[in-house]
């Protein structure tokens, strides 16, 4: 059974460890849980399979099979990369979130029913959160909030989906879920919702700016890749998804251009390239879905290295606008040159992002998709521009501001060297990836049209930056908050609070002071002297000659301070004992 140990259990088990370890031997410690992870995977063959009952439901906390292990692969490296980034950072919470978050999203990879899948899914949002909220600031805590409130809605749509699928198909099987009842859709918009969709999207350019240095790290390889391979794995195929990912890969680049805070602009670039995902899934080809998996690999990265990049600014100077950066290249310059190298891997040949990227492009034209094919064409373009030549330009080779800061820590370095190696090995070598993919690969990325399209394209992108920035065209770096589909919940969340407030606050004072204040205590007194008083109404004729009073009101008063005191003369309890027992005969 040895072989049968899930990776999420080593990951989420072993992070409650954490805290209670110090210096070196917690840094190996944490170095050692992917690894340990990562050799009981591959001890794992193709249809390995853990299978539980449960109410009568055949659970599969853990199966594999090639789709599952391009996803498993890339998280284990990109979890043990990411863990030797922040061994500079040294904070047990970004730890153990880092390592529960990691967990889930290997728990969601490999489970093989839709209650294990879910589980682990609604592990990521809370594990994710303490990533957001680990760096304590004002922001990061409305951020934390409000990506909170989004997954818990996606997490509930999915839910319901789940649920109603269940009673439909009788079966809890983790597989191929297609389009056709409100179930499915259901299941289809949850999961659509971790992708990033368009008007779906903000809580991913809300939440990973404010997250911490080495959060935004993780939080850029899991959460939308795991959405990634769970819609590759339920709904390739689906139309809908071609339109969809042309959407996504076009959209974020207008706000990637404008955006001041170089972390968002990562942020809505990031979306960019799970558009091309999106479309991969989509067309439903083994091209397409190689193309999807592939890219995912690579995307997660060439972005991890950007935001781990940015995340050593960040750590060493505390800013990350555009307008606040410039000149680190002389301070800075290892960095800068691993910077430069997780841009030209978008999609430069030589890197992991050409020969993932051109899987997809190639899917859509043999599909005769052509307003597909120049869509991603013009998004791939757009997003060198924005998240390419824009990051390194303006945080190292803009203008000089001053900043003479230290190198990155050695962990950082370490962190990032790795992933620039594996960028251009993976390009270089493409046949390393492809041996990996769902599908047996038949594509050839370096042809003549292949090299010299993607470099003409490159090479415009970098023309058209140039002299948009010279001429004074290109929008200028400025200090502003730029309006995105998060504005409806959150002026709409604070108009909710408001009309809460004003009105049904007014009407709590208002209940609260007629009935608790006013009804409630009159009801709470009447009912308290009830008894007393009904006594003195039954009882005082027997007892007037045992006060010398003028009048009735005098003597009431008299019996109802006796009766409240339950104090009487051995004369009357006799009397009540009397009474007492002639109704329990009577009855």
């Amino acid at each position: 059974m040895i072989e049968f140990i899930p990776p999420a259990f080593i990951y989420i088990i072993g992070a409650l460890l954490v805290p209670l370890l110090r210096g070196r031997v917690k840094s190996l410690y944490m170095l050692l849980l992917p690894l340990i992870s990562f050799f009981f995977l591959i001890s794992a063959q193709v249809g390995t399979a853990w299978d539980l009952n449960f109410l009568g439901f055949d659970l599969v906390p853990f199966k594999v099979d090639r789709l599952s292990l391009v996803f498993g692969y890339i998280f284990h490296l990109i979890s043990l990369i990411g863990i030797i980034y922040t061994l500079s950072i040294r904070s047990d919470l970004e730890y153990t979130a880092g390592l529960v978050y990691a967990g889930s999203a290997l728990g969601a990879v490999f489970a093989g029913d839709l209650f294990t899948f879910f589980v682990f899914w609604e592990m990521l949002t809370v594990s994710a959160l303490w990533l957001i909220w680990a760096r304590r600031t004002k922001a990061s805590q409305a951020a934390g909030f409000r990506y909170l409130m989004v997954h818990v809605f996606g997490g509930l749509v999915l839910l319901a989906g789940i649920i109603m699928y269940i009673s439909e198909q009788q079966s809890i099987s983790l597989g191929f879920i297609g389009l056709h009842s409100p179930a499915t859709y259901c299941i289809f918009i949850g999961m659509g919702i971790n992708a990033a969709w368009p008007l779906l999207h903000s809580w991913l350019t809300d939440a990973y700016p404010e997250s911490t240095v080495g959060g935004a790290v993780f939080l850029s390889a899991f959460t939308t890749k795991t959405a990634v391979y769970a819609l590759a794995r339920t709904f390739p195929g689906t139309e809908p998804l071609i339109w969809i990912g042309a959407v996504m890969a076009l959209f974020p680049i207008f706000y990637a251009v404008i955006e001041n805070d170089l972390r968002r602009v990562l942020s809505y670039s990031l979306i960019n390239p799970v558009g091309f995902m999106m479309v991969g899934i989509g067309i439903g080809t083994e091209l397409s879905i190689n193309g999807a998996a592939a890219y995912a690999f690579a995307h997660i990265l060439y972005k991890s290295l950007l935001f781990m990049s940015m995340g050593a600014v960040l750590f060493r100077t505390g800013k990350i606008n555009a307008t606040d950066l410039g000149g680190l290249y002389r301070s800075m310059p290892w960095t800068t040159l691993f910077c430069a190298i997780g841009a030209l891997s978008i999609s430069t040949p030589l890197t992991a992002g050409f020969v993932s990227k051109a899987m997809v492009l190639d899917a859509a034209a043999h599909g005769h998709m052509g307003i597909i094919w120049l869509t991603l064409l013009f998004g791939s373009a757009g997003v060198f521009l924005c998240s390419g030549i824009k990051i390194v330009f303006f945080a190292f080779f803009s203008r000089d501001v001053g900043h003479r800061v230290q190198e990155a820590p050695a962990s950082m370095l370490i962190a990032m060297g790795i992933t620039a190696f594996f960028c251009i090995f993976l390009g270089a070598y493409p046949k390393f990836l492809y041996s990996i993919l769902p599908y047996p690969v038949d594509f050839v990325p370096y042809t003549a049209p292949h090299v010299l399209s993607q470099l003409q394209l490159l090479m415009f992108s970098a023309l058209a930056f140039t002299l948009l920035l010279r001429s004074g065209i290109y929008p200028a770096e400025i200090r502003a908050i730029n309006l995105d589909t998060d504005l409806v919940y959150r002026k709409g969340g604070r108009l909710f609070y408001q009309i809460m407030d004003k009105g049904l606050n007014v009407i709590n004072r208002t209940a609260e002071r007629v009935l608790v204040g006013g009804l409630l205590i009159w009801l709470t007194e009447f009912v308290k002297q009830l008894p007393a008083r009904l006594l003195v109404k039954i009882c005082w004729p027997f007892w007037k000659k045992a006060f010398d009073a003028p009048d009735k009101k005098t003597i009431s008063e008299n019996l109802l301070k006796r009766a409240q005191s339950g104090f009487y003369p051995i004369g009357i309890m006799g009397l009540f004992v009397a009474i007492y027992f002639s109704l329990l005969f009577l009855l």
